[in-house]
């Protein structure tokens, strides 16, 4: 069922969120970005190009969220402060952002009649639980406040279904990577950091001893079960993995890194451990499978290939200033 409204999407000139609002406008919905820029960045939205509405402003003010729901059908909700270490050293930007953030859009969407809610969950809320794969049933551990705030916005989102009748899904991306994922950060993500350090001739950096293990997914992966979320019958109010279905420990992908950039003389350079770090990763994708019809259709390796096509050509690349 196509969208007849406008779809929402906060957080929209993020990594993950620019990507859905790109297949949202492909696909031919009206599509509106709430984004206040703070890790998110306008070149994201100049690149996928169409006809999308931007508004600058925060997902916790709720004068703004009013403007930007006017109207809406679905939310995509991606708005967060979306990293483990970032937590751990600012705990009180990440509750606001992911808390606060999360509970004043269902508010609002509440009010304003959206018919549902597609919220970006995150795996960290299984913490470091020794049980592979993760499977939605397990009881959460979370080990860091982004963890905590992702899995707090969880409860909301089925309390609200429950209590106010509002049809929220909650998606728990497991390490997603890709083009415009911002390698400039010190809380990006991995592959990122890993693409542009082999590419800018430097050594990556690897916390630990390299051999934790994670569910990289790519982010078309995540795209396309969003899409599905938004209208897949059975699953309002779950919770459902998104992910690749299969793990490789960093010192592998590092070694698939090397070989697809051709910088095999690169070494790692080893740190301590981070604190909020999980030691494994891996999602069962049973529940993605049969209630939005998901199937991992790009692999690790392929994903890895289109984002160093990507980042060779990007902004984030300096050979290209």
């Amino acid at each position: 069922m196509p969208l007849t409204g406008t779809a929402l999407v906060t957080g929209g000139a993020g990594f993950i969120g620019s990507h859905i609002a790109a297949a949202l406008s492909a696909v031919g919905a009206r599509v509106r970005v709430l984004d206040d820029l703070s890790t998110g960045h306008r070149e994201n939205l100049d690149e996928i190009g169409g006809d999308i509405e931007f508004i600058q402003g925060s997902v916790a003010d709720e004068d703004v969220l009013q403007n930007a729901l006017d109207g809406v059908e679905v939310v995509f909700h991606e708005a967060a402060i979306p990293s483990v270490p970032r937590s751990v050293e600012a705990p009180r930007q990440t509750h606001i952002a992911s808390v606060d953030g999360t509970f004043s859009l269902l508010l609002a969407a509440r009010d304003n009649n959206v018919r549902r809610v597609v919220y970006a969950a995150s795996s960290s809320a299984y913490g470091d639980q020794p049980t592979l794969p993760k499977a939605e049933q397990m009881l959460p551990d979370p080990l860091s406040p982004y963890a905590v705030a992702k899995l707090v916005g969880e409860y909301y989102c089925q309390v609200f279904t429950r209590v106010y009748g509002l049809e929220t899904v909650s998606l728990r991306y497991f390490n997603v990577f890709g083009p415009r994922q911002d390698p400039s950060s010190q809380y990006s993500g991995v592959v990122s950091r890993f693409i542009s350090s082999l590419l800018g001739d430097e050594r990556p950096v690897i916390f630990g001893d390299g051999e934790q293990s994670r569910d990289f997914t790519y982010i078309d992966n995540v795209v396309a079960a969003n899409l599905s979320a938004a209208n897949a019958p059975g699953a309002s109010g779950k919770v459902i993995n998104v992910a690749n279905g299969e793990r490789i420990t960093l010192n592998e992908l590092l070694a698939e890194l090397k070989d697809l950039t051709g910088k095999q003389d690169v070494t790692a350079e080893y740190r301590e451990p981070r604190v909020g770090d999980v030691r494994h990763s891996l999602a069962d994708n049973s529940m993605a499978r049969e209630l939005l019809g998901f199937e991992s259709k790009v692999g690790l390796r392929e994903g890895l290939k289109r984002t160093i096509d990507w980042w060779k050509s990007s902004r984030f690349n300096p050979r290209q200033h």
